[in-house]
């Protein structure tokens, strides 16, 4: 039982779509397991197996209620630059590349992708598979990996999904139709249409229209879900929902390389906190708290920041007594240096700090990729914390420093550092607010005496419930599986 999904556009819904399906199929106790041949994103998770794979991978594996595995994502490009990305195959990355080279890589890369595809359904009764951007991309047709190319190769079915609040679906879909080879098309065995509102009766004859020109069904058309939340693999979400008066106000500049922004989505969904990111050309005002995210390219992006002034506004905010904290890349940020002689992130050299915290960072070509647990120390209280650390670089804190060790982790080592003054604290842990007690006790810090619980867990699986509900009232699943009806 296999399928793939593809999209007219980035952001048609495939993600979710693949999510709903996965859950859709696991509810019948089918064991099933999410699989992208190749991902863009800056965005990644710690695999269970010690890899990196996509977030969203991460977030369809647990949809499935399985282990999230290397083989669900075996190709991650995480860009570096406007025309470079670091290669990760299976988890682990192997190389950095320039784009014009990579479209040549992609046939070494296929045979990774092909492996794992394999692996998983050895392994699984279903794969639901989701593919990159749009399959008539005619520039990226030659050796592809992500769309038809992959669905070619593997001979497998494709449906593909429109979103029709972008305005044009019948052309998106007919086009995208039109531009794939004969083989191509006689695999597309129908379209599912996104984020409706109103009533169908209106979109009927669009409906009839474009299953008379293709020959192709209609499979489903999908509402629109408001407040609808899944972590994004790479654009950032603003949308929120505060209470008449919020407690905390947060400000995340946003850097060029930002990482691992989905940090932020428990702040973001909490009404006590109002959650602001920074962008270009913005100043930083008004918070309680600023936030530096992580970043691909540390020493580029610091470089940014002072770009924008936004370092004026960080120490600023401290002189009037504003809390920072910063978290692996944005953790390297606030101390003395980021030195890298062995260029892993491009040009070698040493970069000056904010100088915030009594740290040194140098870069590593070896990428640190775990899961950890610990304990989180603040106020004279510790907290059980958990998360992942994603990141090159060994960071070491001066002799003699005033400055405190934030988090020990059970494996005995620590993570992070607090100031003397309390005013400034970073780690490399990602997900750091995912434990309630510990977003509240860090809320507390910043100045927010208690804010609203929220289960950020729960909130991820009534949004895969959400997305599956829709997906089982609105599609046609008898034409997909009759067998599982």
């Amino acid at each position: 039982m296999i399928l793939m999904v593809q999209g007219t556009t980035s952001d048609a819904g495939k993600s979710a779509l693949v999510t709903g399906l996965c859950r859709v199929l696991h509810r019948r106790g089918i064991k099933v397991a999410p699989f992208k041949p190749q991902n863009m994103a800056l965005n990644s998770a710690v695999t269970a197996d010690g890899g990196e794979i996509g977030r969203a991978q991460a977030v369809q594996a647990l949809a499935c209620e399985v282990s999230t595995s290397v083989h669900m994502n075996p190709v991650l490009l995480k860009p570096n630059s406007d025309t470079g990305a670091q290669i990760i195959l299976q988890g682990k990355a192997v190389t950095n590349m320039e784009a014009t080279a990579y479209h040549d890589y992609k046939k070494v890369a296929k045979a990774t992708v092909m492996d794992s595809y394999q692996r998983l359904c050895d392994e699984y009764d279903s794969v639901m598979i989701e593919g990159a951007g749009s399959p008539a991309e005619i520039n990226l047709r030659d050796n592809d990996i992500a769309n038809m190319g992959f669905a070619e190769e593997a001979d497998i079915p494709v449906i593909i999904i429109a979103d029709i609040d972008k305005g044009g679906v019948f052309a998106h879909l007919y086009g995208t139709l039109a531009l794939l080879s004969e083989s191509e098309q006689k695999r597309v065995i129908g379209f599912v249409i996104n984020r409706f509102r109103g009533d169908i009766s209106i979109l009927q004859p669009g409906l009839d229209w474009l299953e008379e020109k293709t020959g192709k069904p209609v499979l489903g058309v999908l509402p629109y879900l408001h407040g609808f939340d899944l972590e994004a693999e790479d654009a950032i979400d603003k949308e929120q929902h505060l209470s008449a008066e919020t407690k905390l106000n947060v400000s995340v500049p946003v850097f060029s390389r930002i990482s691992n922004h989905t940090d932020f989505d428990v702040l973001r969904k909490n009404p006590d906190i109002n959650l602001r990111y920074i962008q270009k050309g913005e100043r930083i005002t008004n918070a309680d708290l600023i936030i530096l995210p992580g970043s691909k390219s540390t020493r580029a992006d610091l470089e940014y920041l002072k770009s924008q002034k936004w370092d004026k506004d960080i120490m600023r905010h401290l002189r009037f007594g504003g809390k920072v904290l910063g978290i692996c890349g944005g953790f390297q940020m606030l101390g003395k240096t980021i030195a890298d002689p062995d260029g892993v992130e491009g040009r070698p050299g040493t970069t000056k700090g904010l100088g915030l915290l009594n740290m040194h960072t140098t870069l590593t070509p070896h990428k640190r990729l775990t899961n950890v647990t610990g304990q989180l120390f603040l106020q004279h209280r510790s907290y059980p914390v958990s998360g992942y650390e994603i990141h090159v670089g060994k960071t070491v804190r001066e002799e003699n420093s005033d400055d405190l060790d934030l988090i020990k982790l059970n494996t005995g080592c620590s993570d992070g550092l607090i100031s003397g003054c309390g005013q400034i604290m970073g780690c490399y842990l990602h997900g750091l607010f995912d434990e309630f007690d510990v977003t509240k006790a860090i809320c507390k810090w910043a100045g927010a005496e208690d804010i609203e619980f929220f289960d950020h867990l729960k909130n991820k699986q009534d949004a895969i419930n959400r997305i599956a509900d829709a997906v089982e009232d609105n599609l046609k699943l008898d034409l997909l599986w009759p067998s599982i009806q």
